[in-house]
């Protein structure tokens, strides 16, 4: 076995390996991962609360001799399940939670099998201390550039058509699989936190600091996912420009967007419910009406004009102003697609 160190985040992209392969149990693994690994856990979840449970009531002793059982057992299921196909050649990269007994038991049968193996020193913990070290404890080089707008300007769409110019973007609600507001979860829902800064860490280190970074302004979390104080910070400081729209545009937008919420009627009767808190009942009853009769231009005009534009201008009005605004007179993909290509034309670091 070769030992395996990662000095850095960008380290992960010069791995002389076929297969990350992460032996945690399957909750740590669905909490967060190196990217690109698989899970063949050595011990299952049961498996290791049961080994945990003998090693702190009975003897640490016993529990390694269960647990070294059950490791076994399971190695020889991987080795005849997924791992049937690898020939001699086959060199992966194996870690648990701190580059312990896991890693070093399967390691040590993968090795004595004859693959070229290689060992995570320090395990997973190893990984997240660096995504920590870079989101957490030194500031991000990253020139950003924010853009801004009430709901229902197409902030999200003109990010990725930023991305067709050739600009470099960071999609915040992509990584956190969330549309940053009440009404906006996503099927299959968030990523845990961990595996959100993972993905965030990944991304930024595959940009580059010297270029202008396109980024869509956000509160301090999306959902459930909180942005990290080192992008925080930086997207608080960074020159802003402002999207405006007739309401008209931007209702007719939403209902595009959130087509998702419009063929499920309950769903979005649900979410209109959560705004019992900011409404009166005669408020949220005439937006129920409306969503159960199909309205939607009415209702995505009523919720943007009565709930979002208070909120947005009073956000707005603790900001600098902005260096560009630009008022768009629809929302359709064409516009956005120019609108961007001024954009980057405008404010390309290399231009």
């Amino acid at each position: 076995m070769t030992p395996c160190t990662l000095t850095a985040l960008s380290d992960l992209a010069t791995l002389n390996v076929d297969t990350i392969i992460d032996v945690r149990a399957p909750a740590e693994y669905a909490e967060d991962h190196l990217p690109g690994a698989i899970n063949l856990p050595v011990l299952s979840d049961a498996e290791r609360a049961e080994v945990g449970t003998i090693y702190k009531q009975v003897s640490p002793f016993d529990a390694r001799k269960i647990g070294g059982a059950l490791v076994a057992q399971n190695t020889a299921r991987h080795l005849q399940g997924a791992l049937a196909d690898k020939n001699g050649s086959w060199q992966p990269l194996v870690y648990c939670w701190r580059g312990g007994q896991r890693s070093g038991a399967f390691s040590t049968i993968l090795d004595q099998i004859g693959w070229r193996v290689q060992l995570l020193r320090g395990g997973y913990r190893s990984y997240r201390r660096l995504v920590v070290e870079t989101l957490y404890a030194r500031p991000l080089p990253h020139r950003l550039m924010l853009i801004e707008g009430g709901t229902g300007t197409a902030k999200t769409r003109l990010l990725h058509h930023l991305a067709e110019t050739g600009a470099q973007v960071l999609d915040l609600e992509g990584l956190a699989q969330h549309r940053g507001s009440l009404f906006g979860a996503m099927k299959g829902g968030q990523p845990p936190q961990k595996m959100f800064e993972t993905g965030l860490a990944q991304r930024l280190g595959a940009l580059d600091p010297a270029r202008v970074t396109w980024v869509e302004a956000e509160s301090s979390k999306i959902g459930d996912c909180t942005l990290p104080p080192a992008l925080w910070s930086v997207m608080s400081a960074a020159p802003r420009v402002e999207i405006t729209a007739p309401l008209a545009a931007r209702a007719h937008f939403l209902c595009r967007a959130y087509d998702d919420l419009t063929a499920t009627p309950s769903l979005l009767e649900t979410r209109i419910d959560r705004l019992r808190p900011y409404h009166s009942g005669e408020t949220l009853t005439a937006w129920l009406a409306q969503a159960r009769a199909g309205d939607w231009a009415s209702l995505a005009e009523a919720l943007i004009g009565q709930h979002y534009d208070p909120r947005y201008a009073k956000a707005a009005s603790r900001n600098p102003a902005p260096v560009a605004r630009l008022s768009l007179r629809d929302l359709d993909e064409p516009t956005l697609a120019e609108t961007a290509a001024a954009l980057h034309t405008r404010f390309n670091a290399d231009a």
